[in-house]
């Protein structure tokens, strides 16, 4: 294990896991490598973070906020299975993938605005996509919520979109272009109005579409 200070008293380290974060409950620090305390019951983020130059892994917890998570994650950011009610707090820059799935949120607010791969929302109370990232490199998978529409979702999806199991009844708001498939089964859809310009897979609108406008 390696670390050290800087003149601005942010401990710099090379990983934090279940092994060494003890070490560093209550200190500002930067970490050039991963994090991963998933699944060890935290209750809040004990360490402020304020980069990650790897993978930020706190999924499978039971975190209630994000206060102290970095601003900026260089691999992939996890937070899936936990008891989050909001993503005030979170990275602001993502490079890889954004995990927040099955957690309690009602919005997007508060997540970062560019992912460079999948973004993950699924499983959670959505009724609204405001907030979301406004570019997705690869997937947006916002599945198995609440929605009611699809505004203030991405404008663009480098791979698919999973809009399936929720409550739309027109596809307003969809990504302008999806470079891969569009899922948007599972929904009362009377419509298929505002359906993406452009998907570079395969467009599922089962279950109950009636006409297209």
């Amino acid at each position: 294990m390696k670390a050290e200070l800087n003149e601005n008293e942010v401990i710099v380290v090379d990983h934090i896991d279940r092994d060494n974060y003890k070490h560093y409950i209550g200190k500002t620090v930067k970490v050039t490598g991963n994090v991963d305390l998933r699944g060890l019951g935290l209750t809040k983020i004990p360490i402020n973070f304020t980069e990650v130059g790897g993978d930020f892994d706190f999924h499978n917890n039971d975190l209630t906020s994000l206060k102290g998570a970095p601003e900026k994650v260089g691999g992939s950011f996890w937070c899936s299975r936990n008891q989050l009610p909001s993503l005030e707090g979170g990275p602001k820059e993502v490079g890889r993938d954004f995990n927040c799935h099955n957690n309690q949120l009602p919005s997007l607010e508060g997540a970062p605005r560019k992912v460079g791969r999948d973004f993950n929302c699924y499983g959670n109370k959505l009724t609204s996509l405001k907030g979301a990232p406004e570019k997705v490199g690869w997937g947006f998978n916002c599945s198995d919520n609440q929605l009611t529409g699809l505004v203030g979702g991405p404008k663009e999806v480098g791979g698919g979109f999973n809009c399936s199991w929720n409550k739309l009844k027109t596809l307003k708001g969809s990504p302008i272009k999806v470079g891969g498939g569009f899922n948007s089964e599972d929904n009362p859809l009377i419509s298929l109005k505002g359906a993406p310009k452009e998907v570079g897979g395969c467009f599922w609108c089962g279950n109950g579409i009636t006409r297209r406008l």
